[in-house]
């Protein structure tokens, strides 16, 4: 598993100051990325058992309040293990702070693709499906982990440098979806506000 750096002590990427992870990898290769450097999946460093507990030192210091993942390509199927291991960090040693995830899909690609009710999901062995299933649960099951998403491909011709209408977010196509209301609202989006 492989990362391009932490920003240690963030304050662009979500609300609050926080941890700001980028994941090694991207399929999408947006053009006008600030982060062409995580395109590689073969690039970055190997997130190891020294990089995991600096993480969980910089994750435990009173003054953050939040995590997020970025790459990179957070989502993107050589990514999942190294993206739901940093969520599980947080969730076993700062439960309280809400984890912030940027990708380049959209909720309803990722919704789409997921071909189980949830409950079911949750509760059923899928031992016996294709590995490109497993992918797709993986996919929607760190969704269903993070608190917000930051979702859609950065698109340079609607880049807005201002934030005024996206605050957190590089291009006015992406959204930030407030996931636990959108999965109590049967699916329909809610955005963070």
């Amino acid at each position: 598993m492989r990362y391009a750096g932490i920003d240690k002590c963030d304050i662009c990427n979500g609300n609050d100051v926080g941890v700001s992870v980028f994941v090694q990898g991207c399929h999408f290769c947006c053009d006008g990325c600030f982060n062409r450097e995580t395109w590689d999946f073969n690039g970055g460093k190997e997130w190891d058992k020294t990089i995991e507990k600096q993480f969980i030192n910089l994750v435990s210091k009173p003054y953050i309040k939040r995590v997020s993942i970025l790459g990179g390509e957070p989502l993107a199927d050589e990514n999942l293990d190294l993206t739901i291991r940093i969520i599980n960090i947080v969730r076993k040693y700062k439960s309280d702070i809400p984890v912030w995830i940027y990708t380049g899909y959209t909720f309803e690609k990722i919704k789409k693709d997921f071909q189980y009710e949830v409950n079911t999901y949750l509760h059923e062995d899928i031992s016996g499906v294709s590995l490109l299933e497993r992918i797709r649960i993986k996919r929607f099951h760190v969704i269903l982990m993070c608190q917000y998403l930051v979702d859609g491909q950065f698109e340079i011709d609607k880049q807005d440098l201002t934030y005024s209408k996206v605050k957190y977010a590089g291009s006015t196509n992406q959204r930030i979806i407030d996931v636990a209301a959108t999965m109590n609202n049967e699916g329909e989006i809610v955005l963070y506000e």
